[in-house]
């Protein structure tokens, strides 16, 4: 068979930032740890080895997406692996400390790392007795550890206190164990950007200045207050993943809507989602629309800005795949997509229906009031003088409270800046432009060096 190296494939989102892995036990059957909902590169990875998954281990209650286990277990007859602890609702092997899994040939133990969550295991695989990797989910992740605030404010420190005695149990093992984890650069449970995504417990006590911390008190200190925000799906998609999300019968579709049907839609308090490049929703859109431009990002930012129980419909361009939509969503529990507008924005205005405009702003010349919607960490880094600030994830709550006078948003690129600007159209703003590029290209153009704090 190889080496483990040769065996496991890891299948990165992007978008969320975080890795599942499939392994291949070397006769046909795999095991996948932390599948998403969205299996289709776990699939393909499978299909491409000839591989059916026989195992699919979760290494905690995600709060991030939706896991695959459960659609493994109805399609492949898959066991499902995963913590006692966690009181799920639907059929699996429950494990506690210690617990072992014969994988034949190889070994998967399970070890308690609460931090992250109560429930959290870490999957250390066997090979003769010899540990070779752990699955480290969100306890120990590269340069980093997962994030302790998803289950409240009052349990965050505690969590902290647990993750550090658990990161300690794992930096235990032989420093050539290789590190596994879910999360990494791009996920929201706290992993810093620009790391690599997988390690060795070597690496990590060199490298990773959590487990330089002289103490708990320390530890905490340091991981808790490097804490952003993070989407408002986070609150509850742990629960579903408790309860088990429904199994798809059926490969998910967009239906195609005429623009009576999207008008009907409408009144009746749907979201039109308009997924286009942000030129093109610049140039004209329908009116109320809210874009999120389809890129790796985009199931976060519908899951922040749109309410889960707002029926949706779709626009988007032809060259745009409607799965790379519909998957996305399901995988953050978005299920409420009534369709998309048959032809797109062409045959809205074909009809004759109304359609609103952004203005484009180049960077040399933006002038007057400026709204930055960035993460408070992109902020401080740099950003326009007297620029005012608020992050996109914290607008559709207080689009009111902003003044109803010409304001150009901006972001990183455009794209979240456009998301800002439709949002502050939903609310009656009509004086609203994006800055077509970022706080460096402003500097670029004007000669004029960015502010750096809050």
């Amino acid at each position: 068979m190889g080496t483990i190296d040769d065996q496991l494939v890891a299948l990165v989102d992007e978008g969320l930032g975080n890795s599942a892995y499939l392994l291949d036990l070397g006769d046909g059957r795999a095991l996948a740890v932390d599948p998403p909902r969205d299996l289709r590169a776990l699939r393909q990875a499978a299909d491409r080895r000839g591989l059916r998954v026989t195992y699919a281990a979760d290494t905690h209650l995600h709060a991030d997406f939706l896991t695959g286990a459960v659609q493994l277990a109805a399609d492949d007859g898959a066991t499902i692996l995963a913590s006692a602890a966690g009181m799920r609702a639907f059929d699996h092997r429950g494990l506690h400390d210690g617990d072992e899994i014969d994988l034949g040939g190889l070994t998967l133990r399970a070890l308690a790392t609460p931090g992250h969550t109560d429930e959290h295991l870490s999957f250390l695989l066997l090979d003769g007795g010899t540990p070779v990797g752990v699955f480290t989910g969100g306890s120990l992740i590269v340069d980093a550890a997962a994030r302790t605030d998803l289950l409240g404010s009052d349990r965050t420190l505690e969590l902290a206190h647990a993750q550090y005695a658990s990161l300690h149990r794992l930096a235990a093992l032989p420093d050539p164990t290789a590190v596994w984890p879910t999360h990494g650069a791009g996920s929201f449970c706290s992993a810093p950007p620009g790391t690599a995504r997988t390690s060795t417990i070597g690496e990590q006590k060199q490298t990773n200045p959590l487990l330089a911390a002289p103490d708990a008190d320390t530890f905490a200190r340091h991981l808790t207050t490097s804490l952003g925000s993070y989407p408002a799906y986070f609150r509850w998609l742990a629960e579903v993943n408790r309860q088990g999300p429904p199994v798809l019968t059926e490969q998910p579709v967009l239906p195609r809507l005429a623009v009576e049907q999207v008008r009907a839609h409408l009144q009746d308090g749907a979201v039109v989602v308009d997924v286009r490049p942000i030129a093109d929703v610049a140039a004209g859109h329908i009116p109320g629309a809210v874009s999120i431009a389809l890129r790796s990002a985009f199931a976060t930012w519908l899951g922040w800005v749109i309410d889960p129980t707002t029926p949706i419909v779709v626009v988007r361009n032809p060259d745009q795949p409607a799965a790379d939509i519909v998957w996305p969503a399901l995988n953050i529990g978005y299920s409420r997509i009534r369709g998309e507008l048959a032809g797109g924005m062409p045959a809205w205005t074909a009809a004759g229906q109304p359609v609103t405009t952004i203005a484009l702003v180049a960077p040399g010349a933006v002038d007057g009031r400026v709204l930055d919607i960035r993460q408070d960490s992109e902020y401080t880094a740099g950003h326009l003088p007297h620029a005012e600030h608020i992050e996109l994830g914290s607008l559709p709550d207080h689009a009111g409270d902003i003044e109803a006078e010409p304001v150009t948003v901006m972001c990183g690129h455009g794209e979240r800046a456009m998301t800002a600007a439709t949002l502050l159209q939903r609310h009656g703003h009509r004086r609203v432009s994006v800055l077509d590029g970022g706080p460096t290209d402003w500097a670029h153009a004007t000669g004029t060096s960015l502010e750096h704090g809050a």
